[in-house]
């Protein structure tokens, strides 16, 4: 039974799963979820009827004209509504005693980061950072790389209408200060950081430098005005050196090794099993549901790369301040 005496999903049946949102994100969680062996899309939900509708329509699934009869018929749900809603809305279905996916970042302030992790209690409360599921970010991740010197990141989009409610920081920055987390779990220790509005009334593009304690340095470009797409990562962390294409799921090395007192470059390749990463990540979801040991970015996690997002946001706008005095 789950909170309020709610029956829930057994583990050898599928669980039941519903999605509030169905906006440009929300649309592709149904997609993902409408074609999943090990959940059942029970309907969606959202302020628009019509969109509600017309998703539904294309993948066989209910338009729920109520956001409390959808969660009342689900055990978890993936929350895709605008940024500053996650908090008022997400803490009203973990309360309802419904597992939670919310997409990232977690909320638009700590404070309402803080008010999710309250409310989930002993339910499942995970943060949609898709890239970290990405299979080369895994592999990296599991590589035993050890801890790294210096990291550099670019990701790099087409100007897009959507996600203009928050910055270019919140929006894709986000993804990789999440991973540079989960690559250095060491605190931040330094921040310079500077951002630019060049379509929109917010940020578009921004550049930081973050020294964390272990001694590492990142520095992370993220644009989303750029006439080109790029997603890439290199770590430097001695003896080894990797580049991800995030795009193209591929994970290319070099390690430096020595032998007779000559040094010299060995090839390292990381294998990569080329994956959709929305589907892992929902995947891995309905298993922390269904109380299978899983690694997935859980609410605290989430709480941390909006901490350093809102400080690399903050430290944007000191930097303009200073150079305007």
């Amino acid at each position: 039974m789950a909170a309020g005496g709610r029956v829930v999903t057994l583990p050898d049946e599928r669980t039941r799963i519903g999605v509030i949102g169905t906006g440009a994100m929300g649309a592709n969680h149904v997609r993902v979820l409408a074609r999943m062996e090990c959940a059942e899309l029970v309907g969606v939900y959202d302020l628009m009827p019509e969109r509600a509708e017309s998703a539904a329509a294309d993948h066989g699934t209910t338009a729920f004209a109520e956001l409390a009869r959808l969660t009342d018929a689900v055990d978890g749900v993936v929350l895709a509504t605008p940024t500053g809603s996650h908090a008022e809305v997400g803490c009203e279905i973990l309360r309802r005693g419904v597992h939670l996916l919310v997409e990232k970042p977690i909320a638009d302030s700590l404070a309402g980061a803080d008010d999710l992790l309250a409310a989930a209690g002993d339910r499942q409360l995970a943060v949609g950072h898709v890239e970290f599921f990405n299979p080369a970010v895994q592999a990296l991740l599991g590589s035993n790389l050890g801890t790294p010197g210096f990291v550099e990141i670019h990701r790099l989009a087409a100007f897009s209408r959507r996600s203009l409610d928050i910055d270019v920081v919140l929006d894709l920055m986000i993804h990789d200060l999440q991973i540079l987390h989960a690559l250095d779990g060491s605190e931040l220790a330094d921040l310079r950081a500077t951002g630019v509005s060049v379509l929109s009334n917010r940020a578009d593009i921004a550049n930081a430098r973050l020294e964390l304690a272990s001694g590492c340095v990142a520095n992370v470009t993220a644009s989303r005005v750029s006439a080109e797409r790029i997603r890439k990562l290199r770590v430097f962390a001695p003896p080894n050196y990797f580049s991800i294409d995030y795009h193209q799921q591929q994970v290319n090395g070099v390690a430096l090794e020595e032998t007779g007192g000559e040094r010299r470059f060995v090839p390292r390749r990381l294998e990569v099993q080329p994956a959709d990463s929305l589907e892992r990540e929902l995947t891995t979801f309905v298993g922390g549901i269904r109380g299978e040991q899983v690694c997935q970015v859980d609410g605290r996690q989430g709480r941390r790369a909006l901490e350093t997002a809102l400080a690399v946001v903050e430290a944007m706008a000191q930097h303009e301040q200073d150079r305007r005095a």
